[in-house]
């Protein structure tokens, strides 16, 4: 895009006097001005729908303006900055750091490995917790039948013998009275105990929710 320049003063010819070869308006002189002046217009950006070159300016509006005045570089700047303060959150799914995006601030990885929970109801902003892994809140176990209540185990001693001159054998459990004549007698104890069954699966990464992995920046400056 050039500027039209005049090539000839032709309003100093008024002032000389006749006879002075200046004083004549040349034909060569008028062309080079019309050429000069073609020359400019035809660089110059049409007022409907222009198409510039080279780095046209103009005026920087301010972040408040809600008009259809052109946007400058400088005003998108300035507007993404109101939009992402230091401390903001920015998130995406590419690793690409914002300060490359945006051209502007200092952005630091956020929040890795963990979900986000907004301010109050106990919870203060920057404050961390929870856990991957399930717990099992802490209970006790008991064997139940419909005749006990609990058994925790128990034992049963039993005394085999004979009593002298009856023929037969004798058996007791220990838990009444034992033959006072007896041949040969012994005994023996039966243990039993109960075992409470292990149920369930590892809570190893098992506490959660549905999610999706992105990458997470915090503008710190």
């Amino acid at each position: 895009m050039s500027n039209y320049t005049k090539s000839t003063n032709f309003a100093t010819k008024d002032a000389l006097v006749s006879g002075n070869a200046l004083k004549i308006v040349k034909g060569t002189e008028i062309d080079t001005e019309f050429n000069n002046i073609a020359t400019a217009v035809a660089t110059k950006a049409d007022l409907t729908s222009p198409t510039f070159t080279g780095t046209p300016l103009a005026p920087t509006a301010s972040t408040s303006t809600n008009t259809t005045q052109i946007a400058t570089t400088a005003f998108v700047q300035a507007v993404a900055q109101v939009l992402f303060p230091v401390g903001s959150i920015y998130t995406a799914t590419v690793a690409t750091n914002p300060a490359t995006l945006f051209g502007f601030g200092t952005w630091t990885a956020f929040g890795a490995g963990r979900t986000i929970i907004g301010d109050g109801g106990g919870y203060s902003a920057g404050a961390t917790g929870g856990s991957a892994d399930a717990v099992v809140v802490s209970h006790n176990h008991t064997a139940t039948s419909s005749t006990t209540a609990t058994d925790s185990g128990h034992n049963h001693t039993y005394v085999f013998g004979g009593v002298a001159g009856s023929g037969s054998p004798v058996m007791s459990n220990g838990q009444g009275s034992s033959p006072t004549t007896s041949t040969g007698f012994a005994s023996i104890t039966a243990s039993t105990t109960t075992t409470i069954a292990s149920a369930g699966v590892s809570g190893i990464n098992a506490n959660l929710q549905p999610y999706i992995v992105v990458y997470m920046w915090q503008r710190t400056a």
